[in-house]
């Protein structure tokens, strides 16, 4: 059989179809949009980051894949997802024929991604801490949240996820390999929400970050509009 590909599971239909159910929920909860867009960014952010490691071909695509399914298990439930998503996981991918320690290497990659319980304990699951933690972006907000932002501002402000999100005009993730440093580059919209915001809800993630890129034997930057943070 051949190798399994990030490209082969973005058109295999069980996994759309879960897709579509994690979306359907997290819509209804009021979170982020977690759809594709979310998902493939993640996937060549990972790869990225492997690949620019001098990681092996076989880590550059597992990566792939762990940062494309890695929040499957929000179509179970958004507590503890990210431990059903990777049992979830492990079971698709030995069924579509990857070898059982492939599968496993994923399904830790995928169960340690969360900033409530996860630690790193691979390169692949390193990086998609990394990646996963790194896409804050105004896309992110969900459309049918929009009107209600646009007309409504004051309301706006009490939901701080959303606010953070539409002030991120931009996130830029680079890999600086002469100084061993994995950048974040964010620039935010400091009329919508202050930094201060951002720290509120992003500081244990940033936090799990600088513990990834220490497994990678790198130091993690965090720099908000041009100011270097962490």
């Amino acid at each position: 059989m051949a190798v399994l590909t990030v490209k082969d599971l973005k058109k295999d239909p069980e996994i759309n179809a879960f897709i579509s159910i994690t979306e359907k929920q997290l819509e209804v909860l009021g979170f982020t949009e977690h759809s594709a867009r979310h998902m493939s960014i993640v996937a060549n952010w990972a790869g990225y980051i492997m690949r620019e490691i001098k990681g092996t071909e076989n880590e550059v695509r597992l990566a792939e894949i762990a940062g494309y399914l890695h929040d499957i298990g929000n179509a179970v439930c958004r507590t503890d997802h990210s431990q059903s998503g990777s049992i979830l996981i492990y079971n698709m991918l030995v069924k579509r024929g990857m070898p059982y320690e492939e599968a496993a290497e994923i399904m830790m990659a995928i169960g340690n991604h969360d900033e409530e319980y996860g630690i790193p304990v691979s390169r692949i699951g390193s990086a998609l801490i990394i990646a996963d933690k790194s896409d804050v972006h105004k896309s992110r907000v969900r459309r049918s949240k929009m009107p209600h932002i646009l007309s409504q501002k004051e309301k706006f402000i009490t939901d701080i996820h959303d606010r953070v999100n539409y002030a991120a005009e931009s996130s830029r993730l680079a890999v600086v390999k002469e100084e061993k440093v994995i950048k974040l580059d964010i620039t935010i919209n400091t009329k919508i929400c202050p930094v201060m915001d951002y720290f509120e809800i992003y500081f244990n993630r940033m936090k799990l970050c600088r513990r990834a890129a220490e497994f990678l034997n790198m130091k993690f930057s965090l720099v908000i509009n041009g100011v270097v943070m962490l």
